[in-house]
């Protein structure tokens, strides 16, 4: 017979009490964080207005090189902060899409910088703030482009086109309460309760702006395409167009090949923009 056995028999209530006092000291299991959520990726270069012919859409030598194939497809998109651009000073831009034919896309985009190539860095730092493998209402990107990488997590919405022919978008108004009205949890108490609903209920409209989207598959990615942006040039007067040309894929060893060879094909032909442009920035501060 055992001590504690033996104490069991002879001093039941002792016995309780030491049992009790021994499961309070017992060592917890620790919950399992949730790991690291798995990213996609975009491959994002800029070429130059000599990649356009006089109507602005991409030679045909351009889309012969990067497998483009068919007819452009407009669409039209706004974003929504405020003047201060206070949203995107956080890391979140919010933006209003409509392509021809569809319903509208809302979109809730929340980035972190990606330091020196360090992608699972960019996604512990996500981590620690929310954006987890299990939160299955964001999806995980990688923005690729010349020099910078980006790591950002979508949330994405639809609202019905019932009534909006083409590519139109509605009132700022009507935009605004479309966005306000479907903002995520994460969004709205970014930084403190209700802060993030608040900052987008004072925001405005930056935008619309109408683009061409010509799309087509090259080398491994069969979701590859040429956007060409016309925007208000930064004088505030006349149009600059912004040429991106994008391939999507699931794989970073992937992603590494068609970041190099687009690179390589596009400088061949004299054709690469040395550096990155921001679509998303550019709109908010020119509009």
């Amino acid at each position: 017979m055992t001590i504690t056995s033996r104490m069991a028999r002879l001093y039941p209530a002792a016995a309780i009490a030491l049992a009790a006092s021994a499961s309070l000291l017992a060592t917890p299991t620790p919950a399992r964080a949730a790991s690291n959520a798995v990213p996609t990726y975009e491959v994002k270069i800029n070429l130059t207005a000599t990649a356009l012919d006089s109507s602005h859409s991409p030679l045909s030598a351009v889309k012969s090189a990067f497998g483009i194939s068919g007819s452009a497809k407009a669409r039209s998109y706004e974003y929504f902060d405020t003047s201060a651009l206070a949203l995107n000073a956080q890391g979140w831009d919010v933006r209003l899409r409509h392509k021809s034919g569809s319903s509208f896309e809302e979109s809730y985009k929340k980035r972190f910088p990606v330091t020196g190539g360090d992608i699972n860095g960019a996604l512990s730092t996500a981590n620690s703030a929310g954006f987890s493998s299990s939160d299955t209402n964001y999806d995980a990107e990688v923005d690729w482009g010349y020099s910078k990488q980006t790591l950002s997590f979508s949330n994405e919405k639809s609202h019905s086109a019932s009534g909006y022919s083409g590519t139109a978008m509605p009132s700022a108004s009507t935009g605004l309460g479309w966005v306000v009205g479907d903002i995520p949890g994460k969004l709205e108490d970014w930084n403190s309760s209700n802060w993030g609903k608040t900052t987008l209920q004072a925001s405005r409209v930056h935008g619309p702006v109408t683009s061409q989207v010509w799309s087509g598959a090259w080398e491994v990615s069969d979701d590859a395409s040429i956007e060409v942006l016309p925007v208000i040039a930064a004088s505030g007067s006349g149009t600059e167009y912004i040429v991106e040309l994008s391939f999507k894929t699931d794989s970073y060893a992937d992603a590494a090949k068609l970041h190099t060879d687009a690179i390589n094909v596009a400088e061949s032909h004299g054709w690469l923009y040395h550096g990155d442009i921001l679509k998303t920035q550019t709109i908010l501060d020119r509009y």
